[in-house]
């Protein structure tokens, strides 16, 4: 276990000062042996000449100065890795000092491309997006560790695999040093590694013929080479012809299928240099959990770690890239060399590639709970929920919107189960309903991805997650948005008959249609819910529907935030208060920005 300060913002400070002196004193090294490297270059020169024009019997003592210009390079290049370091790791603490100071918004990955319009509560939680809760959560390296995060944000796990998370969450959260080298592995890029190229290409079937690139090809390019001294020394010009003829014809013949799968295999193999240092990573750690020596145990093949399969891999793609080069292109009708390339890596798929699904697999689980570590890390405050095994039960105290800076979010508590099922929270616009059916639902959505949660304690059971309060129309769709509205009940309605309870959160139900039709469809809809288990909050500024629960005695129970006006200004206190809201706000509203009513 890592010591490190019980103040994430101290100990971040600490590490970006120590950065900071490493840096100025790595940027002073690197002007030193600039300068060192340009005299060294000029002296050598000026050696050469004076050693060739007087003393050329001596020429051999320009190895000293020569050698002393490499040993300068080597010098120079480590000083310049070791800045570079610095600034990758400046970059992830001042990142991080972002987040402590909610500075953070539109500063790292948003995850938009994870957004689905008819998912039942990603919108409407602002899970995605500038300011959403993936931003806020995500450090991952990886387009593997970001898609394990999203699917965990998006689908609630099983109770033993949440609580497994939070341990292993645990055991992450102080290690600041695993963190630095997840984030120096690779090249400095923020998000690299395409796991559905990489895995797509490993489990397809071998393109080029094994026989050929392996026996036929080799065999025909040495046969070319050594046709080329008969042709000089021997004037066997005629095999040396009859060779090349014959290689072009087999180079027109497959070049197709080797040009198909030397594509294939550039398409796929992006940033391998990033995975295999998170391998490399990932392997170094000693872990005691189960969840992560589990999948610290998948890496684990035969005698040799992946790192080092996935580095030969890097190798032989890196050979690949080379038919590029003006030379080897010249020579590849001949020689083969793009054949060659491509079989040995098809070979490297043939044995590996049926395991590279689950090695991506473990990345994106780590970088995903290392996600969440950071963030428990930066929220030492926040506690790690309590599952029970029955439900429906929500029962949160003193929790509030983790999106929320503290100095502005207002707690408040929540006691959902199978005896109080339903809140119909009412009051004035702006008092803050939205955001606090908004509270819940985030909440337990991180509860049930394996994070802490922004509340002083909560206690739930499984529960899936329904919400109707950012509800669109759709133009390309041809749907209005009450008619979006009832679809989206639709899909609720048909989650609440499966076996997990449905937590409902549905804010200004019905405002598309007149105050009859809203009220007696909210109930009926309600209803419906309740009797098959669900729990939920119904928010509205239409008084008419408060009267719902007093039609549900004991199911469910009216609250409201309330206002006040004072010196011509609305006071909004966000506390949700037992009863029917007794003010309105509409009218002071429009008069206060100037408008006669």
């Amino acid at each position: 276990m890592e010591p490190t300060a019980s103040n994430p913002a101290e100990e971040y400070a600490r590490r970006l000062s120590a950065l900071l002196a490493a840096e100025a004193r790595f940027f002073r090294q690197s002007n030193v042996l600039a300068g060192s490297k340009l005299a060294a270059i000029l002296l050598t020169l000026i050696a050469a000449v004076g050693l060739a024009k007087y003393y050329p019997g001596y020429i051999f003592v320009l190895s000293v100065p020569v050698a002393a210009v490499v040993f300068l390079f080597v010098l120079h290049e480590r000083t310049l890795r070791s800045l570079h370091r610095c600034a990758r790791l400046k970059a992830m603490y001042q990142q991080g000092m972002a987040r402590l100071e909610d500075r953070w918004m539109g500063t790292g990955q948003q995850g938009e491309h994870f957004l689905d319009p008819s998912h039942p509560y990603a919108r409407d939680l602002d899970l995605f997006g500038k300011g959403g809760m993936f931003e806020l959560l995500s450090t991952a390296r990886t387009r593997a560790g970001e898609e394990t995060l999203a699917a965990w944000l998006l689908s609630p796990a099983p109770i033993g695999e949440i609580l497994a998370r939070q341990d292993a969450v645990k055991e992450l959260q102080p290690r600041l040093d695993f963190r630095e080298k997840l984030a120096l592995a690779g090249e400095a890029i923020q998000v690299g590694v395409r796991p559905e190229a990489l895995i797509a290409w490993s489990e397809v079937r071998t393109r080029l013929n094994p026989k050929f690139a392996g026996i036929v090809a080799p065999a025909l390019a040495v046969l070319w080479v050594l046709s080329l001294p008969g042709w000089w020394f021997l004037g066997w010009g005629w095999v040396t012809l009859g060779m090349t003829v014959l290689n072009l014809i087999v180079t027109y013949k497959v070049h197709l299928r080797v040009n198909q799968s030397a594509s294939a295999i550039e398409e796929a193999t992006h940033d391998l240099d990033l995975l295999e240092a998170v391998f490399r990573r990932i392997e170094e750690q000693s872990f005691t959990t189960k969840k992560l020596t589990d999948l610290q145990a998948i890496l684990k093949i035969e005698k040799e770690p992946v790192s080092q399969v996935i580095c030969r891999l890097r190798q032989r793609v890196e050979w690949l890239d080379s038919r590029d080069n003006l030379f080897v292109k010249s020579l590849d009708p001949f020689l083969f060399w793009t054949a060659q390339c491509a079989a040995i890596i098809e070979a490297w798929r043939t044995r590996y590639g049926p395991s590279v699904r689950g090695w991506l697999a473990v990345v994106g689980e780590i970088e995903a709970l290392n996600s969440l570590a950071s963030y428990a890390y930066e929220h030492p405050q926040d506690p790690f929920p309590v599952f029970v095994a029955h439900g429906p039960s929500l029962h949160a105290e003193a929790f509030s919107h983790p999106l929320l800076p503290v100095s502005r979010a207002v707690a408040n508590d929540l006691k959902l189960d199978d005896e109080l099922q339903l809140l119909v929270i009412s009051g004035p616009n702006m008092a803050g309903k939205s955001t606090f059916i908004r509270s819940v639902g985030v909440n337990v959505v991180l509860a049930q991805a394996g994070a802490p949660v922004r509340a002083r304690k909560m206690v739930l059971s499984r529960l899936t997650v329904t919400a109707s309060i950012c509800i669109l129309d759709s133009l390309q769709g041809g749907l209005s948005r009450f008619y979006a509205e009832i679809m989206r009940l639709k899909q609720i309605d048909e989650q609440s008959q499966a076996e997990v309870p449905v937590l409902f959160l549905l804010d200004e139900l019905l405002s598309g249609t007149n105050s009859h039709d809203r009220r007696a469809g909210t109930e009926s809809f309600v209803r419906t819910l309740l009797s098959r288990g669900a729990i939920g909050l119904v928010t509205t500024h239409d008084l008419a529907l408060a009267e719902i629960a007093e039609g549900m005695a004991g199911q469910a129970a009216n609250f409201h935030f309330e206002d006040r006006f004072e010196n011509g200004e609305l006071r909004f206190d966000y506390r949700l208060t037992p009863g029917v809201v007794s003010t309105t706000n509409a009218l002071k509203l429009m008069r206060s920005v100037g408008l006669e009513v």
